[in-house]
């Protein structure tokens, strides 16, 4: 075989073929925000992936679990979950997350997960707790089935948190040390709708914070969050 067919029939295994309609759903999600808009005004989405595991380049999403934030407050009436398809090994990260065998047969096929989640997210910017491992396993994801290149900005909470509460902690804690210290009891944890509440009602607190700071817009938030970024990393490597 040549090298050109054999490239195309990797490609052709990566993923199933979308379907006319689906990749008319894909041409029509919208471009990414501008991040212009008051902390207040612009619509979030929180979001909590489950994986099998922790490994970038080897473990698959299994699990989507989000709410949003819209005009200051979380809106229950947004929000979205959903286990996808897959045929994977039961593995702790599995038992972890309560999901069996059985529910992941029984789920949406993944590329029509991940375009249903898209189309939820919209224009939105995402938020999440350790947000460049969620932001990586769906960007891959959605690479390997819809052939879709992630376009929202994320927010990381787990950097905002030590960074608006310096007086608290100056590292980056866990999800389960901010809800203590903030009070935030979630009935059920390690599952992604329960972990994607707690942390949006994190972020409540935080962008509270942030505007007490004279900090108003999202694209300043996020120059402020890159800035501590780079300072407590040089910081690290000064050790």
């Amino acid at each position: 075989m040549n090298p050109l067919r054999a490239l195309f029939s990797r490609l052709q295994r990566r993923h199933l073929p979308l379907d006319d309609q689906q990749r008319q759903r894909l041409r029509a999600l919208p471009p990414p925000p501008a991040l212009d808009a008051l902390l207040h005004q612009q619509r979030f989405v929180v979001l909590d992936l489950e994986t099998t595991g922790l490994n970038l380049s080897r473990d698959i999403v299994i699990s989507i679990g989000a709410v949003t934030i819209e005009d200051g407050a979380i809106d229950m009436a947004q929000q979205f979950e959903c286990t996808l398809r897959r045929q994977v090994k039961v593995n702790e990260a599995v038992l972890i997350h309560g999901i069996a065998p059985s529910e992941l047969a029984a789920g949406q096929p993944p590329a029509e997960a991940l375009l249903s989640f898209m189309e939820f997210a919209a224009d939105s910017v995402m938020l999440a707790f350790h947000a460049p491992f969620d932001q990586r396993m769906l960007a891959r994801a959605l690479q390997k089935e819809l052939g879709y290149t992630l376009k929202n900005p994320f927010l990381d909470v787990a950097d905002l948190a030590p960074m608006l509460f310096p007086e608290v902690l100056t590292r980056r804690g866990s999800l389960d040390y901010w809800m203590n210290y903030f009070n935030i009891d979630i009935a059920q944890r390690h599952h992604a709708s329960a972990d994607a509440l707690a942390t949006a009602e994190i972020a409540l607190v935080l962008f509270n914070r942030a505007r007490r700071m004279g900090i108003e817009r999202v694209e300043e938030l996020a120059q402020r969050a890159r800035y501590w970024q780079r300072t407590r990393q040089a910081a690290l490597n000064s050790i």
